[in-house]
């Protein structure tokens, strides 16, 4: 048997054995049981066909009812640091199929702003409709307004959710952070060529930001091992209408010469003509500072 053979819902619990034996040391049938609604024979015949790709993983101990993780474990699958975080800080629950049960000892960091859930649903329908919304906005500047857009991306920029599109009451692409909407309308007018993603400038184009530890930091090697870097520099492929939130979520000093010497940074753009090319440069830190 291999890996191949398996269907979609047997991968998924076999990588949650593999998962658990890795990070928890152990796995019993009573916990496939509880995450995927199982019945015992089902789970036995999981932990069998594991055992049998996989005879070096997992030995069964009586004494607990549980197989644990053998010195020479050798992971199945891969899995993303990411996804192995997120997991266990939220305790495999996924909120759509199993409740989310949080740890106790691996924390996710606190969200403060929560969008919701009616709205995403209707902007994700529209976007997959290629239809326009009208929306009851409210803005820093401007207040409460009616306002029309055609939406074709929802985006987390690093602190909140916001949604990409053509305003039609500014002419022009924007983004509206997703909280601020009250409520949906209805749908207006079919939308035009210009206003569809493919006449997003600023989406459709593509930037590398180039990363370094900051010049005035004492022991840049830190920063280094921290993101990665290779050979002292992270390079980022993204969209100009990202690169903007990206450069302020990460504090990177986009000064001319790195002149912010605050401490607040700690990563420094070692390109700076990419500046030209991207969207919002108001947020990004020293984009405004004169050399």
């Amino acid at each position: 048997m291999s890996l191949d053979e398996l269907n979609h819902g047997q991968k998924q619990r076999l990588a949650f054995i593999d998962f658990s034996l890795q990070y928890f040391g152990e796995v019993s049938r009573q916990d496939l049981i509880a995450k995927f609604a199982t019945g015992l024979a089902a789970a036995t015949r999981d932990l069998a066909c594991y055992r049998e790709l996989a005879p070096a993983n997992m030995q069964l101990v009586h004494q607990t009812k549980s197989y644990h993780r053998l010195p020479g474990f050798k992971a199945l699958f891969p899995h993303d640091p990411e996804s192995i975080l997120h997991g266990l800080a939220r305790g495999f629950g996924d909120g759509l199929s199993h409740p989310v049960r949080p740890s106790a000892v691996c924390l996710d960091a606190v969200s403060l702003i929560h969008p919701s859930p009616e709205i995403i649903a209707a902007l994700m329908r529209a976007i997959q409709a290629g239809a326009s919304l009208k929306l009851h906005y409210v803005s820093t500047s401007c207040g409460e307004r009616q306002r029309e857009i055609v939406p074709h991306a929802l985006v987390n920029n690093g602190q909140r959710w916001h949604v990409r599109g053509y305003d039609r009451l500014g002419g022009k692409f924007s983004d509206f952070v997703v909280t601020r909407i009250k409520g949906i309308s209805g749908q207006g007018p079919e939308p035009e060529q210009h206003e569809l993603a493919a006449a997003d400038d600023y989406w459709q184009r593509l930037v590398t930001l180039v990363l370094v530890p900051h010049p005035s930091l004492a022991h840049p090697e830190a920063i280094a091992l921290d993101f990665n870097m290779v050979k002292g520099k992270l390079e980022i492929p993204c969209r100009a209408a990202l690169a903007g939130y990206l450069l302020r979520q990460w504090s990177v000093d986009c000064s001319p010469k790195q002149q912010i010497r605050s401490g607040v940074c700690q990563l420094a753009l070692a390109n700076p003509e990419v500046l030209t090319d991207i969207e919002h440069l108001t947020i990004v830190p020293g984009a405004q500072v004169k050399a």
